[in-house]
């Protein structure tokens, strides 16, 4: 039997892209990720910090010793990038939203390379084909959605990864600004707090990430991540965390016309964050039916994976 495919990892020290590399290595493809000479610039703003305390370089030499093989190249160096994409059968990108635009490079690099199965741009959110978002979010889904474009004209193998909402993003404060907890005495919630959302930890990420690589059903379509015990509407997420800490919260619901207010109004990465969960809570960009001719539903296709529920994310915090 043929070995598993090879997989190279751009981004491999982000928030996901680590979680993308240790689910690679766990699964046991052969593990490679492209690394700069450049030192990592520690003032990037950030939407929020990897929950791993590791610096780059530590990170980098834990990947190395699990067996995984850094490839000295650059995003801005066509040649290295084809080089590296010649070492393997399947590529995915983890960059941020700064970089989204950038991926035209990897994807003239995939093309001369002419080996690659697969590509998973870096999405990582919702599905950028289905969203009804506002700035400064809606300009970032377009370019992912610019970046789709340019995949299937150039007849690359895909499959796009959505996951809708991590949980450090959206459960660690239950979608509030300025605390890194769930409140224990007032919530502010956007709307009326009934929409169904999708919510992942980045771990599971990974995991579901790589098992879509590993998938040839994956092949040219989009995977969902919308996992039954994760689909929830804040309602219930606040009554789960009531019942935790055996105290009932203040609620405060805000209308849709003070949120966009308080977008507009407001700097990075609030104005982000806000209308990050804009776009899940109010204006339903989880809320979607599948369609099988170009999606799959994690949960479905992959029913073995065990992953971590709200219920259990929301411990940590007791």
């Amino acid at each position: 039997m043929a070995g598993k495919d090879r997989i190279l990892v751009l981004g491999p020290t982000g928030a996901i892209g680590r979680h993308i590399v240790w689910a690679s290595v766990k699964a046991g493809n052969p593990t490679y990720v492209l690394v700069r000479d450049t030192p990592e610039n520690v003032n990037k703003p950030r939407l929020v910090t990897a929950a791993n305390p590791e610096t780059r370089d530590e990170l980098l030499q834990n990947f190395q010793n699990s067996g995984v093989f850094l490839i000295q190249g650059d995003m801005n160096d066509h040649q290295s990038l084809v080089n590296a994409i010649k070492q393997v059968d399947v590529v995915i990108c983890s960059f941020g939203r700064l970089l989204i635009e950038d991926q035209v490079k990897i994807i003239a690099a995939i093309k001369e390379a002419g080996n690659v199965k697969r590509f998973f741009p870096s999405e990582f959110g919702l599905d950028v084909d289905r969203h009804d978002s506002v700035e400064p979010v809606r300009e970032v889904f377009e370019e992912k959605a610019k970046i789709r474009r340019v995949i299937e004209a150039e007849g690359v193998p895909y499959t796009y990864l959505c996951c809708h909402a991590f949980t450090g993003y959206f459960l660690r404060n239950l979608a509030q600004i300025d605390i890194t907890v769930p409140p224990r005495d007032k919530i502010f919630i956007q709307g009326d707090g009934n929409v169904k959302g999708a919510y992942v930890t980045e771990a599971d990420v990974g995991t579901f990430t790589i098992e879509a690589a590993n998938d040839p059903n994956a092949l040219n379509k989009a995977v969902h991540i919308r996992l039954p015990a994760n689909y929830l509407t804040l309602n219930e997420i606040v009554s789960m965390w009531e019942k935790k800490i055996g105290k009932t919260l203040e609620k405060i619901y805000v209308p849709e016309e003070q949120v966009l207010k308080q977008i507009k109004e407001s700097s990075f990465p609030n104005n982000y964050l806000l209308a990050l969960y804009h776009s899940q809570q109010i204006r339903k960009d989880a809320v979607y039916e599948i369609d099988p001719a170009r999606d799959i539903e994690a949960s479905e296709a992959y029913p073995y994976v065990k992953y971590s529920t709200v219920d259990e994310y929301l411990n940590q915090f007791l």
